[in-house]
């Protein structure tokens, strides 16, 4: 299995790039997540990577974060879902956003991605709810708290505390700008509730 590719980008044009290596030339696709992360044509690059074999191809996948990876890797699991498929998703939402709309059973969110009708999207939040919600990172799962910014980290919490959606995202726009730790955020937003 190849695990990454470290080299410089010769071409890329999505979702298809080509990294030299040492005078080899590794065909990659990756989703637009990562492209949007992709130093100029002839910069040194590193990538993460998954290898699909198929009877008439072998298919060598490219990731900037581990939680793409991850992601993807549990997508192809998914009955009906492919390669194709996950890499959609991922150009069409984040991971973090697409953990919020499994564990929110989110379906008309998930079918603003191309390609994702709503059978799809209610399979995919059927099967993917128990990976995603589970405490204990498995290999292959996507556990929210791995892959979740302060804010996703926070918008959750308040959820959790049974504020609606609006009002949790009103809450966290009001705690005000800046860098702050998920604990911080939410205790900004809290005493926010409290004023009014």
């Amino acid at each position: 299995m190849i695990g990454s590719v470290r080299g410089r980008i010769a071409s890329k044009t999505p979702p298809q790039l080509l990294v030299d290596v040492g005078g080899l030339g590794y065909e990659l696709e990756a989703p637009m997540s990562t492209f949007f992360h992709l130093p100029p044509v002839g910069e040194e690059v590193r990538l993460l990577t998954h290898l699909v074999v198929r009877e008439d191809a072998h298919v060598l996948y490219a990731f900037a974060t581990e939680g793409e990876r991850r992601l993807f890797r549990s997508l192809i699991k998914v009955s009906g879902v492919g390669p194709k498929i996950a890499l959609a998703l991922l150009s069409g939402i984040s991971v973090e956003a697409f953990a919020r709309c499994v564990v929110n059973e989110d379906i008309t969110a998930l079918t603003r991605v191309p390609g994702i009708g709503r059978k799809t999207a209610e399979r995919l939040v059927i099967e993917m709810r128990d990976r995603i919600a589970s405490p204990e990172a498995t290999p292959g799962s996507v556990p929210v708290a791995a892959t979740a910014s302060p804010e996703t980290e926070a918008y959750e919490a308040l959820m959790a505390l049974g504020y609606r959606p609006a009002e949790a995202t009103r809450l966290l726009k009001a705690a005000g700008p800046g860098t702050h730790s998920t604990e911080e955020l939410i205790r900004r937003a809290l005493q926010g509730a409290n004023r009014e």
